[in-house]
C-alpha cells in the first residue's frame, strides 16, 4: 500500500499549563476525505493550526508526501538531519511542523479555509480568486512593471488566472456575480466561494474548518457536492472539521474523534459510529449512563 499523503506523529500542543492536544497520531489517505470530530474544545482547530503553519506544535511530526512515495527511512533521515523538505524527481517530502506558514500553503500545497469566513468583502466575487493566485502573477510579473505593463509572460498569466477563477465560479454557480463585492453574496454562497478561492491555489490537501455551520439544508447538500467533487474531480484530499453528523458519514472515508485533546477513536465511519468511547464523549448519551459507559470502555 501506498504511503498516506498526511501523516501526524504524536502531536501535542502547549499553551503555557494548558495542554491543548496530547500526543495525538492519525494519517489521512491520498484522494481521502478525513473528519476530525469532536465536543467543543476538543483541540480540533488547534490540530489544523498546526498542520497549517499557524501554530507551531510543542512535540510532534507532521509529514505530508508528494508524489511517489519516500519511505520511512528517508522520513526519519530528515527528521535527524533538521531539513524541511526532501525532493527528488516524482515525489516531495514536507515536515509541516519546521515549516513557516506561507511555505506550507505554496510549497507543501496546504490550502485552508475557516470557522468565520474571511472573504475580502470589498472585492469582486473574481477578484477574491485571482488573489488566492498572486504568487503566480508575481512571479510572472518578474517583480517589476512588467505586471503593470502587461507585457512579457505576465499577460498569458493574467489570461490564465482568470479563466481559473471562472471556471471555479461556473462549479459553484456564481458566474453571473462574479462583478459583484463578494460581501453581497448570501451566507451560503460566501462559503462556496472561500472553498473555490482555496482551491485556486491547487492543493494537494484541503483543510475546511466546519463548512457546513450556519448553512440550511439545501445549502448543505451543495456543498456535499462541491466537497465530493473536488476529491473525485481534482484528486485533491480532504481533512475537515465539523460537527454536522450526518455530513460526516454520509461523505467520510475516515473520521478521527478527539475528546480533551486526546484520540478516542480513529477508523472509519460505521466503526466510529458504534464506538462506546465516542458516544458517550460527543454523540448524545443521557447524562447519567455516561460513566456507565466510560466503565465500561475503561482499560
Amino acid at each position: 500500500m501506498s504511503a498516506p499523503l498526511l501523516t501526524v506523529e504524536h502531536l501535542s500542543m502547549r499553551f503555557g499549563g494548558l495542554v491543548a492536544v496530547n500526543d495525538v497520531s492519525f494519517s489521512a489517505g491520498r484522494g481521502d476525505i478525513t473528519a476530525l470530530i469532536g465536543p467543543n474544545g476538543a483541540g480540533k482547530t488547534t490540530v489544523f493550526n498546526c498542520i497549517t503553519g499557524f501554530y507551531k506544535p510543542t512535540v510532534g511530526r507532521i509529514a505530508l508526501r508528494h508524489g511517489e512515495d519516500i519511505g520511512q527511512a528517508e522520513l526519519d533521515r530528515l527528521t535527524r538531519r533538521g531539513e524541511r523538505r526532501l525532493k527528488r524527481p516524482g515525489g516531495a517530502l514536507h515536515l509541516l511542523e519546521r515549516m513557516p506558514e506561507h511555505e506550507v500553503a505554496e510549497q507543501a500545497r496546504v490550502a485552508r479555509t475557516f470557522q468565520n469566513i474571511r472573504l475580502f468583502s470589498g472585492m469582486t466575487v473574481l477578484e477574491n480568486l485571482l488573489v488566492a493566485q498572486h504568487n503566480r502573477l508575481m512571479l510572472a510579473s518578474g517583480y517589476t512593471l512588467l505586471g503593470v505593463l502587461g507585457i512579457g509572460g505576465y499577460g498569458r498569466a493574467e489570461r490564465a488566472a482568470v479563466e481559473k477563477a471562472e471556471r471555479w465560479l461556473e462549479a459553484i454557480d456564481l458566474i453571473d456575480r462574479a462583478d459583484d463585492p463578494a460581501g453581497e453574496l448570501p451566507y451560503g454562497a460566501q462559503r462556496k466561494l472561500e472553498i473555490a478561492r482555496a482551491m485556486c491555489t491547487d492543493p494537494v490537501l484541503l483543510c475546511l474548518d466546519e463548512p457546513a455551520a450556519g448553512l440550511n439544508p439545501r445549502e448543505k447538500a451543495d456543498l456535499t457536492s462541491l466537497i465530493e467533487s473536488i476529491r473525485s474531480d481534482h484528486g485533491t484530499s480532504v481533512l475537515l472539521i465539523e460537527h454536522d453528523m450526518s455530513l460526516i458519514m454520509k461523505i467520510s472515508d475516515h473520521i478521527v474523534v478527539l475528546d480533551h485533546g486526546m484520540l478516542i477513536a480513529d477508523g472509519t465511519p460505521d466503526a466510529v459510529r458504534h464506538d462506546p468511547k465516542v458516544i458517550a464523549a460527543y454523540l448524545g448519551v443521557a447524562e447519567h449512563d455516561v460513566d456507565k459507559v466510560k466503565a465500561e470502555v475503561a482499560p
